[in-house]
């Protein structure tokens, strides 16, 4: 399998005092399932972002499919984001817009300003959009107004928007911690079969052990802004925990994963 993603010695700084990274090396293949673990602070949001540089590393480099993407100005950038789709915690959808619509902000990036502007959109792009839609299981909810839907369906409208530009990877920062279990199962669920099925890279921050577990590939664990694991699910143990979390390893942690790492 081809390398998607490379970090290589990628630190972060925030002012004179904060180091949000350290030296972050690791590289991630095309169709891998990566969830990045850690307590709050730890730096994963800040990793993550760095990735389609909504926030600019200070040092180091970052390979994105053959090209560093460090030294991209304003219109490499926007190429950039095309084939990177962002899920977010709290959807950034617009809200009195259908469902459709949200969706088809997804293209933008491929638009003129003008194109933009007007909502200027294919009649190829708008049947994308509604396959996309019909595979998240959201047909009935297409001309619905966003502020109509519930939490998960919102959070599937995020995912479409995201697949509609064709990325080759998906960033999705935290996306099921505003959600119930069950709507929480069903955006992963369809997280893991976009990986699988359409061999789209999928990188996730979750804050969720149990849910690292069942769906990774590969689980990357971070710990003031260094990755202290890279390796698979079934390689941590209850001292793999303790390195990711440390003071923060209470028995809460341990409950999640069904008790199978208390002692």
């Amino acid at each position: 399998m081809t390398t998607l993603l490379e970090f290589k010695q990628v630190s972060k700084q925030y002012g004179a005092d904060t180091k949000a990274l350290s030296d972050v090396n690791f590289a991630v293949k095309e169709g891998e399932f990566v969830s990045i673990i850690g307590p709050s602070g730890a730096g994963k949001s800040t990793l993550l972002r760095c990735i389609n540089r909504m926030i600019d590393a200070s040092s180091g480099e970052i390979i994105f499919d053959g090209a560093n993407i460090m030294g991209f100005k304003k219109n490499e950038l926007k190429r950039l984001r095309t084939r990177i789709g962002m899920i977010f915690q709290h959807y950034n959808l617009v809200n009195r817009l259908s469902v459709i619509e949200n969706v088809l902000h997804g293209r933008l990036g491929y638009k003129s300003t003008l194109a933009g502007v007007f909502g200027l959109y294919t009649e190829q792009e708008k049947q994308q959009a509604c396959h996309i839609l019909n595979i998240l299981g959201l047909e009935e909810q297409i001309y619905k107004r966003c502020d109509q839907l519930s939490g998960g369906q919102k959070q599937r409208v995020g995912i479409a928007r995201a697949l509609v530009q064709d990325p080759k990877m998906l960033l999705c920062d935290e996306p099921i911690a505003s959600l119930d279990p069950n709507a929480s199962r069903i955006i992963m669920e369809h997280l893991r079969n976009i990986c699988s099925t359409m061999g789209i890279t999928v990188i996730i921050n979750l804050h969720q052990v149990d849910v690292a577990l069942k769906y990774s590939d590969r689980i990357i664990g971070v710990n003031k802004g260094t990755i202290v694991y890279d390796g698979s699910p079934g390689g941590i143990k209850r001292e793999q925990l303790r390195k990711i979390y440390g003071a923060e390893l209470d028995d809460q942690h341990v409950d999640i994963m069904g008790g199978q790492y208390a002692g």
